[in-house]
């Protein structure tokens, strides 16, 4: 019995050390060493309203209509309501918006990527995005099921140069791999996306269909491919450090803050100029819409610097 008790011991340690070893495996991209010194922007912040207030008029009116976006939707023909409400809500902030799908449907206006593979569906995605991108020069990447408040997006990258390589989110780590998460929406400079299209031609560096001991998720598949040439994944934050991209719904968030017992619920919960939310239910998003863009106080001046005016032709809230 206790030869048999130690061979089963031995069998649970070894079986961990492999786990352990394919952990580490799945999470080894060989020939990628960067140094900190390649990675100068890993907390990314909007600017101060001391930096907006020494802008002439001038310069800032040009800055709020250079920031345009063009918003990459990723949806599934299985939950067309999440579509009809992104549609109908946020997408209209959107200088640009086109919905990308998994196969053709009769009810849904979207791009037929004829593609299941979430992966290889995404790099279609992107590069249609960047072919038909025209003179816009960011890009935001989300679910359907994601609900992202555009205006607060432009103003973090206000300042931003689309010509230097950008990849902004909420960047999370997996073993040596930065990424940024998907749920709560991924921001691309139009700098980030060449590189990442021309990549795409390497099958070595960043093959389509992946070769990892087992499936990664499409948002590590892509830190992958944009570590290989010099992108590296960036925390949207405001100016305390609060992340700005989340992939809870405010009233989640407000109950985690609950949780934590802070004094000021509110303030431990969100930041004021929040981009993303995500776990929302269709209604719930139409509810956050109507709070984000329609609830005013009568007579209040929220003395914002500068005005985000709408696309052209947009029916926008």
């Amino acid at each position: 019995m206790l030869s048999e008790g130690s061979s089963f011991v031995k069998g649970i340690a070894l079986g961990g050390t492999f786990c352990l070893l394919l952990s580490l495996l799945g999470n080894y991209t060989p020939g990628m060493q960067s140094s900190p010194e390649d990675h100068h922007h890993h907390h990314i912040k909007a600017p101060t309203k001391d930096e907006l207030q020494s802008l002439s008029d001038s310069q800032m009116v040009e800055l709020s209509q250079r920031v345009r976006v063009y918003c990459v939707i990723m949806v599934q023909p299985s939950v067309l309501v999440y579509w009809a409400t992104a549609k109908d809500t946020w997408g209209k902030h959107c200088d640009h918006a086109v919905f990308y799908s998994s196969e053709s449907a009769k009810a849904l206006e979207a791009v037929d990527l004829n593609e299941q593979d979430e992966w290889a569906k995404l790099r279609k995605a992107l590069k249609h995005a960047y072919d038909n991108a025209g003179d816009l020069r960011w890009f935001f990447v989300a679910r359907s099921t994601t609900f992202a408040i555009i205006e607060n997006l432009k103003y973090l990258i206000l300042a931003k140069d689309p010509n230097e390589p950008f990849y902004i989110g909420h960047a999370m780590k997996s073993g040596e791999l930065e990424y940024v998460e998907y749920q709560s929406g991924i921001v691309l400079s139009y700098e980030a996306l060449k590189r990442l299209v021309n990549v795409f031609k390497d099958e070595d560096k960043c093959p389509e269909r992946g070769r990892a001991l087992w499936k990664l998720s499409e948002e590590k598949q892509l830190a992958i491919c944009l570590k290989y040439t010099g992108v590296f994944a960036e925390n949207g934050e405001d100016i305390q450090g609060k992340g700005l991209f989340n992939s809870k719904s405010v009233g989640s968030l407000i109950q985690d803050s609950m949780d934590k017992k802070n004094l000021d619920v509110v303030e431990g919960c969100c930041p004021d100029l929040a981009i993303t939310f995500s776990g929302m239910s269709p209604n719930q998003m139409q509810v956050m819409m109507f709070g984000v863009y329609r609830l005013r106080p009568y007579g209040h001046n929220f003395h914002d610097s500068l005005i985000f005016l709408p696309p052209e032709g947009s029916d926008n809230d």
